[in-house]
């Protein structure tokens, strides 16, 4: 597997080429993504139902699956949840379906405790790419704003993302108050993966000793791509024992930080910047939900439909170098 031209070329993430062997499919996936083709396969109406509960307590009508099912198309389509209930009871009535609909309120109280599929991860080791954004809670609007002139500070939570650089897949998304600083959620990221990870690659907010030593406990031979601040000078054991952190502070030294940035491979940052771009242009840069349960749960559904989104366009390829 070929590397970018690095001294030490483990701490490197591989620069792969490939070239598309089926444009046709690759084309049909882009227009899938559009598509409002839906079905209901046989095992999904018949696990619609909850299962019977054998503990105490109220039997739920309805599967992880119903309310899953429905939360994301309330994604996609950027519905309210009356509306993704009337979108439900239509789509369940053109396919001929006997089925039960989940009302509004039950959408809302199970979104508080709604267990997600995390993302499928494969077993190679995994180059991470971490970044965060901010998206704005429900608040006034502008006409509000307009005929009230309310002086309402706007509030909003952070959403940390960890990308694979190889697939630019979601691997993991955790949401945090605004207050919540990047490099103190290294570890709940590397928690969320649950597999080996190659590289752990971020920007200079995650420039400190326990982003290191996270990263270190968890994978001990996972390269850490972080670039030093400006101000940043080796340690009392760079010449006996130097850290990693000592390497890159010496390879600025001699190659420059554009140059350090092109050998380590930090400029593949650039992949978990485009999924928050895609992220912002296709679910919003808000949450619609207002407790904190139903807000975790609306993120790890946007990061799944991005996944979905993602694998249909994704073209059919083989490696040539």
């Amino acid at each position: 597997m070929p590397f970018k031209a690095n001294a030490d070329r483990r701490h490197s993430i591989p620069r792969q080429r490939h070239r598309v062997t089926n444009w046709a499919a690759y084309d049909a996936g882009l227009r899938a993504r559009g598509s409002l083709t839906v079905w209901f396969s046989e095992e999904a109406v018949a696990a619609w139902r909850a299962e019977a509960r054998t503990t105490r307590g109220g039997q739920p009508r309805y599967s992880a699956l119903a309310i899953t099912t429905a939360l994301t198309l309330r994604t996609v389509f950027h519905l309210a949840l009356r509306q993704t209930e009337g979108l439900i009871a239509s789509v369940l009535a053109l396919l001929g379906l006997d089925l039960a609909v989940p009302d509004h309120s039950t959408l809302s109280r199970r979104a508080e405790t709604l267990e997600v599929p995390r993302p499928r991860r494969g077993r190679e080791p995994v180059h991470l790419l971490v970044d965060s954004t901010g998206l704005r809670l429900c608040g006034p609007g502008e006409w509000l704003v307009e005929k009230h002139g309310t002086k309402r500070r706007r509030a909003w939570k952070k959403p940390h993302l960890a990308t694979d650089a190889d697939t630019g897949r979601i691997v993991a998304a955790e949401l945090t108050d605004k207050d919540a600083d990047d490099g103190s959620r290294t570890g709940p990221l590397l928690d969320r993966v649950g597999g080996p990870v190659a590289s752990f690659t971020a920007d200079g907010a995650f420039d400190r000793d326990d982003v290191y030593t996270e990263v270190g406990q968890r994978h001990s031979n996972a390269a850490v791509v972080v670039p030093p601040r400006s101000s940043a000078v080796p340690s009392d054991t760079a010449g006996t024992a130097p850290t990693r952190r000592d390497r890159h502070i010496e390879a600025i030294a001699e190659r420059g930080r554009m140059g350090w940035q092109r050998a380590s491979g930090y400029n593949w940052r650039a992949l978990v910047e485009a999924d928050i771009a895609r992220w912002k242009r296709v679910i919003g840069n808000g949450l619609r939900s207002h407790t904190d349960g139903r807000q975790a749960t609306e993120v790890a559904i946007a990061a799944d439909v991005l996944n979905r989104m993602l694998d249909l366009g994704r073209p059919e390829y083989v490696r040539i170098a």
